[in-house]
């Protein structure tokens, strides 16, 4: 089998063995660099095979001799199933990961499983773990049991030998899955661990010398920057061997680069599209950046207008100076010495002032905690805790807010996901909504999307969408409907937002009302796992900003179910049609009776920014329906910008790919090590 990235091993059934393993000390990849036709090749390829294919019958068959295999293991004792696991490292290792001993391994799984946990997986479980164990990225629904599928294919790999990384994308479900799963790995024989951020330093050698870890994905990503950053005159086996022979290496224990094995990416859209254009940097403080020059750059950027000074370009996040931009602040900094003599300088201290006015906005980009600027995830409405914007960005909302600024941070290494995960030997991962990006996860890590349906047929409903001309008429509606809901049915209410400000402001509308309700945003983001387990119980309102990604299922309880289950409304589409899916995918898991609904405003943010063409056209039309408009008018609209959204959003990481393959051939050239 064949590909044109170059990412394919050697047979599918070993796929630890790769033509372009690393000659570093730990399991890693050299990604090739590709030509120009074989990018072009497999963009074509991309295009012409099928995005997101749904599993088929031999699927089906394989799940069903795992499960008529495991019939035999009933009677088996635990010592037993450990003597079978163990009976299978040499048959793994020696076959790879053949159909025969491939089930004999998910059997045994999925028999400890059920003593363990008291459950044994379903077919689906089976197929999803099936292709993430080839390496594939699969679509589950919410709620369709993916730790327990994650299970599976992390026991085959690691007795195959393989080191395997779980991660996940916070703290709490990587503690949640491990002391789940823990219990099965050691009754199968396997060594386990979790890493946390804080541990020390030996603790974490040993937990990642574990055949299987669960670790968050950016603490994973860190502890191999600062380990590699640690030792860079170690970074191959031979250099290792030679330091050890004369003694280097024989001091205290220091933390070698995680090896990068096989890892079972969970959220994998979140992590390996939604994060890919951020880099993960590690910095030391430096100040750079003073106080006076970012007051001096505010004051001069307030005086500047849109038309004639700069041009805004919202959707990109970008401003761009004019002629007459550049002659005004050069006027306007006469009286200034230092960098304000530097054409260059002053114009960037000016862009990072107008940026700070105009494209970051507070209680949606940040929230002010503890004294601080606080940056807000905009996919997941957590804090970012310890990140700062670059380039002074970060000391200048500040300086706007009236706080001290902090100290500028000198970068010493950087990485981005898209380089880092492409190092793994193989990995897979599974989230509820991969089918949009299929083919942008083929081309950059050269993973296929697979779909796998839903254990049971699902009863959600979907009421349709509300259009209003502003967001206080869309707020009050909002607030009404949910009010409603409660008062005569009993049922749960899922509010979803894109900001802390608007569900702030339609928590103060509910307290007005007299209205039960819970809010979870970036300010409660520490108690998101009690609020979201509770948001399934008749009669609770829960506002919660950007919940993709959350992680906890709401589950619904008896009244609930019989109520008609838990209903969403979504208040604002976001750039993603994912992240609208994932909202919605929290209602009607595994068979449960559940309904959803759109409420949206011409105001809103992605609406008025991408489509803002068609929405001042709707606007010129609203008076002869009043104050809510034809429901399908925002389908129109929300295709329009969320089709722009989210080509922008893709040629980005493009961008931010390129600039890694440069910088990192750049440094080759120059014979300087790089990550």
């Amino acid at each position: 089998m064949s590909d044109l990235s170059g990412s394919w091993p050697w047979s599918p059934l070993r796929p630890w063995l790769i033509r372009d393993r690393s000659l570093s000390v730990t399991p890693e990849r050299h990604w090739p660099e590709r030509k120009w036709w074989d990018r072009w090749a497999l963009h074509l390829q991309s295009l012409l095979t099928p995005a997101a294919p749904m599993i088929g019958p031999r699927d089906f068959a394989a799940a069903h001799r795992v499960i008529r295999r495991g019939r035999a293991l009933v009677a088996l004792s635990d010592a037993e199933i450990a003597t079978a696991a163990a009976a299978l490292r040499p048959r793994l290792l020696h076959e790879g990961l053949a159909r025969r001993a491939c089930i004999d391994a998910f059997a045994l799984t999925r028999e400890a499983s059920f003593r363990v946990l008291g459950f044994r997986h379903h077919p689906v479980q089976i197929i999803g773990a099936r292709h993430i164990l080839r390496g594939d990225l699969v679509e589950m629904a919410t709620g369709e049991g993916k730790t327990a599928t994650t299970v599976l294919a992390a026991v085959t790999a690691a007795l195959a030998g393989v080191p395997v990384h779980v991660l996940t994308v916070n703290e709490y479900l990587r503690q949640r899955d491990y002391e789940t799963l823990a219990p099965i790995y050691a009754l199968l024989g396997l060594s386990s661990a979790q890493v946390d951020p804080e541990m020390p330093e030996g603790e974490k050698i040993a937990a990642y010398g574990a055949a299987i870890c669960h670790v968050t994905h950016k603490t994973l990503v860190f502890d191999y920057m600062r380990a590699r950053l640690g030792q860079p005159s170690l970074a191959t086996v031979q250099r290792l061997a030679a330091a050890r022979l004369t003694g280097v290496a024989r001091g205290g224990a220091r933390l070698m680069p995680p090896a990068l094995g096989f890892a079972i990416v969970d959220e994998a859209d979140s992590v390996l599209i939604d994060e890919a254009q951020t880099p993960l940097i590690i910095a030391a403080p430096e100040n750079r950046t003073r106080a006076e020059d970012c007051a001096m750059a505010l004051e001069i950027a307030a005086l500047l207008d849109d038309r004639t000074h700069y041009t805004l370009r919202a959707e990109a996040r970008r401003i761009d100076l004019t002629e007459a931009g550049k002659a005004t602040i050069a006027g306007a900094a006469a009286r200034n010495g230092g960098l304000w003599e530097i054409p260059r300088a002053r114009e960037e201290l000016v862009v990072q002032g107008l940026s700070a006015l105009h494209l970051y906005i507070r209680d949606q980009h940040y929230i002010l905690a503890d004294g601080k600027v606080q940056i807000v995830d905009e996919f997941t409405g957590r804090v970012l805790a310890d990140r700062q914007w670059q380039s002074g960005l970060h000391q200048m909302i500040e300086t706007r807010e009236g706080l001290e600024i902090s100290a500028e941070r000198n970068t010493l290494a950087q990485i981005t996901f898209q380089d880092f995960f492409r190092r793994y030997l193989w990995f897979g991962g599974m989230s509820g909504t991969l089918a949009e990006v299929a083919r942008e996860c083929r081309r950059v890590y050269g993973r296929p999307v697979t779909r796998v349906p839903t254990h049971r047929r699902s009863r959600r409903r979907d009421l349709g969408t509300r259009l209003y001309t502003t967001e206080a008429v869309k707020l009050a509606a909002v607030a009404r409907r949910a009010a409603r809901m409660v008062a005569r049915r009993r049922r749960p209410v899922l509010i979803g937002t894109r900001s802390v400000e608007v569900s702030e402001r339609l928590s103060a509308i509910l307290h007005r009302q007299g209205v039960d309700h819970r809010v979870l945003n970036a300010r409660q983001d520490g108690d998101e796992a009690a609020i979201i387990a509770t948001a399934g119980q008749a009669g609770r309102i829960t506002i919660a900003t950007n919940l993709a990604g959350r992680g906890t299922d709401i589950k619904i309880d008896a009244a609930t179910r019989k109520a008609g289950g838990l209903h969403v409304i979504l208040t604002e589409y976001h750039e993603s049609r994912r992240v609208d899916r994932q909202l919605f995918g929290r209602s009607g898991r595994q068979g449960d009776p559940g309904s959803t609904e759109s409420m949206v405003a011409l105001s809103d943010q992605v609406l008025r920014r991408f489509a803002p063409a068609g929405c001042a056209l709707v606007l010129r039309l609203a008076p002869r329906w009043g104050g809510r408009l034809p429901g399908f008018l925002a389908g129109l609209l929300r295709a329009r910008a969320q089709a722009r959204a989210e080509r922008l959003a893709r040629r980005n990481r493009a961008a931010t790919l390129r600039r890694s393959e440069t910088l990192r051939r750049v440094l080759a050239f120059t014979g300087r090590s790089s990550l």
